[in-house]
């Protein structure tokens, strides 16, 4: 019997580009990934097929609280009773702006969007209105959405739309310093993610001196440094990703965990960059859904008031802890990189991903829905019973994949 997702794929082929196109495009995921999903409840996702997952990618980050959490459905449900698309914003708007400025050390104000990239372009079309640059420094091989500037596959694009990015590398601080000397003092920001999570590679952590020289660098040279906490954002810390560092951003862009599955995206900044933000004309008729933003402020009290944040810590140690002694006890030698609540796992070793893509494929016959080159997300809705029940179906991937590879 044809399955109902080959169904789908067979007839989105002939109405989609491609049948899918995008980073959910389970074309170039490990085979027998499904493409078409169906439900999702708490920590768990059901495909169009029926198959129940236990979720570690959280739709890719979204869901922050777990799939249709009360709270932020009640939210939503409340304010969509009275209306979402209308010829100005909801009063929820500026409820929701107040909360992320006294929330957020770095937010003077806030601004609304839909997509992470939304924000990032955004912030850095501020930086270039406050400082009348053009230049931009970003590291090498980082994520920062998919407009022309910073998609990265270049298809479609031209080179005018990159030339004024100047690449340095991610935790070298004299790589930062170079890339601002070449730009002759023409910088008008300097955008970077919290940690290190480009795709097909260990994930790391930012360097503390590597932090703070880039804030220092940004405050010598007259630029806006940009946090893109688009992924990171309400998972690492409520204030900001780098406030652990001591380190405050002039811009910060949000989406991702913000309204757990609602589209919204946010960027804060500081007030000496107000007046530059005043003078954009940037807009969207679907950016000031004001359903969308009821489930964000009621997405960030919860994590507030549950202190979210370490329910996620504790289900991302429990799980990296977990992988660690199962790979071990099969003879396998894996890397854990990453926050423990952005976590990443690979094999070592494995440069192709052989191996990476055949665990992450027996891992969805046992139930378990993670990813083979991408990093996973943990929600506060894993308990430890929900992630006991995926380190199950991770120990019979292991035993399948040694099985498979044998000591290779």
């Amino acid at each position: 019997m044809t399955s109902t997702d080959a169904e789908l794929r067979r007839r989105a082929l002939r109405v989609v580009p491609g049948g899918m196109y995008g980073h959910l495009n389970a074309a170039i995921f490990a085979p027998g990934y499904p493409q078409f999903f169906v439900r999702g409840e708490g920590c768990r996702q059901w495909d169009a097929d029926g198959r129940q997952y236990i979720d570690l990618m959280c739709s890719w980050g979204p869901i922050v609280l777990g799939h249709r959490h009360p709270r932020v459905e009640e939210a939503a449900a409340r304010q969509l009773a009275e209306g979402d698309c209308l010829n100005g914003p909801g009063p929820i708007m500026v409820e929701l702006a107040e909360l992320l400025v006294d929330l957020i050390p770095s937010a003077d104000w806030a601004m609304f969007s839909k997509n992470g990239t939304d924000a990032t372009t955004q912030a850095l079309m501020v930086a270039r209105a406050a400082t009348g640059r053009t230049k931009v420094l970003m590291a090498h091989g980082a994520y920062h959405g998919s407009d022309p500037w910073c998609t990265p596959s270049t298809a479609g694009t031209t080179p005018n739309e990159r030339a004024d990015l100047i690449e340095f590398t991610y935790n070298d601080l004299a790589s930062a310093e170079e890339a601002a000397a070449r730009a002759d003092g023409d910088v008008a920001a300097i955008i970077v993610t919290p940690f290190k999570h480009d795709a097909f590679e260990d994930q790391a952590l930012a360097d503390p001196e590597f932090a703070r020289g880039v804030r220092a660098l940004a405050d010598r040279i007259g630029a806006a440094l940009v946090i893109d906490d688009v992924r990171a954002g309400f998972r690492l810390d409520l204030r900001g990703s780098w406030e652990r560092y001591g380190v405050r951003p002039d811009l910060t862009a949000w989406s991702k965990a913000m309204g757990n599955g609602y589209a919204i995206a946010a960027v804060t900044g500081t007030d000496a960059l107000r007046q530059a933000a005043t003078q954009l004309y940037t807009t969207g008729s679907f950016w000031f859904s004001a359903v969308a933003m009821a489930a964000a402020k009621a997405t960030i009290e919860t994590l507030r008031d549950e202190d979210g944040i370490a329910a996620m810590e504790r289900a991302g140690r429990q799980l990296r802890d977990g992988l660690y002694e199962q790979a071990k006890s099969h003879g396998l030698v894996v890397n854990q990189t990453g926050p423990v609540a952005i976590p990443w796992m690979s094999f070592e070793g494995d440069a192709t991903l052989e191996k990476g893509m055949y665990f992450s494929s027996a891992c969805l016959r046992h139930g378990v829905y993670l990813h083979p080159w991408h990093n996973w997300f943990l929600s506060a809705a894993h308990t430890e019973a929900d992630i006991a029940a995926a380190l199950e179906g991770t120990d019979r991937a292991f035993a399948e994949t040694r099985a498979h590879f044998g000591d290779a």
